[in-house]
């Protein structure tokens, strides 16, 4: 039977209730959760006030932590690199924000709809390439305090060796300009190459002590290798020592697993990129590589790229010994607690929220927009009206930024 007719059980007549009591004192002891939460939630979000969310008591600083920019060299590589073609799948999407036609801007024209995310990917490169007025003027209007900035998708990983070592640091020193011109506005994540891990780990301590970036961003796999390789130890062990975060954020999935991605579109933030950067956090997670780094600090987009949904059963299949071939000496929840934070980007479901909160405790938990890709507006309207403490949000929008990316108070 549905919730809402057993709560109107009382309201009714035996006649029209076919449970006798025991079943409905059962049923309604299954439903107490639910219940519990459904009061809450209607308590903070004002729905008994006619469905209006209750208007936020005092402005919330916020800080906004998976912000993508673009510098024009890279962006005119990964044109050349995309009109090459091949089987790679986010060559689907670059192609689309990289070396499409731009949609008219004619102001007499309609505007694409919301929903054609392809006519949108056509108008985001003058979006992420705008790191002064435009970009600042999106903040302001909507009240959003700082971009944590990162080289956008696809980053160097693409291209070859030198030229991404190259780019990497050419991408960091524009990063660090910007953050200089507007120091109260921007912070930032390094770029580098996993293609030269050693190369890698330098440009990172260059990029923390030299250029006092905040922290540093992959995108994921690296010629379809993942972190948690051998060779790619000496980016987890530079990230430790430096003290600073490595944000894992998605791509498409690696050749490997692709070949059910490539209909339907699903190879994007709708399935696939979930799929891969949660899979990517997995490995690192059963390898026991956090183990020999137990300091390293990981953070994963879009609620935790679902993990922390997954964790019970993680913990029930993964533990310790479970399985030949797994070398994790923690439980995964264990190293998702002491070795990960998320960030909210792309996902602004309250109830996403809470989830999080509860199951890894609030000082894990970061707002982000995911700018351009994602609107600002609603983000900021997110934050502001989620059912969340005044303490709660506060940590979520800005306190724990700060804190996980060194970011000056």
């Amino acid at each position: 039977m549905c919730a809402r007719k057993l709560y109107q059980c009382n309201e009714v007549s035996d006649e029209y209730n076919p449970l006798n009591r025991r079943t409905a004192l059962a049923q309604l002891s299954a439903f107490a959760g639910f219940a519990a939460w459904r009061g809450q939630i209607e308590g903070v979000l004002g729905q008994k006030n006619n469905g209006v969310p209750p208007p936020v008591q005092k402005r919330v600083k916020k800080i906004a932590t998976e912000e993508a920019f673009m510098i024009p060299e890279v962006a005119t590589a990964v044109r050349e690199l995309v009109r090459k073609g091949g089987s790679n799948l986010d060559i689907k999407l670059l192609t689309t924000v990289f070396d499409s036609s731009v949609v008219s801007q004619d102001p007499s024209k309609a505007p694409p709809p919301i929903s054609n995310r392809d006519a949108g990917a056509r108008l985001l490169l003058p979006s992420l390439l705008d790191l002064d007025a435009g970009r600042l003027a999106t903040m302001d209007a909507s009240g959003v305090d700082m971009h944590v900035l990162s080289l956008g998708l696809p980053g160097v990983q693409l291209f070859e060796t030198d030229k991404a070592v190259a780019l990497a640091r050419l991408s960091n020193d524009r990063l660090c300009e910007a953050i200089r011109r507007h120091p109260t506005r921007f912070a930032g994540l390094a770029s580098f190459a996993p293609q030269d891990p050693r190369q890698a780990a330098m440009e990172m301590e260059r990029s923390i002590r030299t250029l006092k970036l905040n922290g540093f961003l992959v995108n994921s796999h690296t010629a379809n290798g993942y972190l948690d390789e051998q060779r790619f130890w000496p980016i987890l062990e530079a990230a430790e020592a430096l003290g600073a975060p490595l944000y894992i954020h998605p791509r498409a999935p690696s050749d490997g697993m692709a070949a059910p991605f490539r209909d339907y579109r699903l190879e994007g933030a709708i399935w696939g990129y979930g799929i891969e950067a949660g899979t990517h956090a997995l490995r690192l997670i059963l390898s026991g590589v956090l183990d020999r780094f137990p300091k390293l600090q990981i953070v994963l987009g879009h609620m935790g790229e679902a993990l922390p949904f997954w964790l019970w059963r993680l913990d029930f299949m993964g533990a310790p010994g479970a399985r030949a071939g797994r070398g994790n000496q923690l439980k995964p929840s264990e190293y998702f607690r002491r070795n990960f934070s998320v960030t909210t980007s792309g996902v602004e479901d309250p109830l996403a929220l809470r989830f999080c909160i509860d199951k890894l405790g609030v000082d894990s938990v970061m707002w982000a927009i995911d700018y351009p890709f994602q609107p600002t507006a609603p983000a900021v309207t997110f934050i502001d009206t989620a059912p969340l403490s005044n303490a709660e949000r506060e940590k979520v929008a800005h306190g724990n930024a700060e804190r996980i990316f060194g970011i000056p108070v």
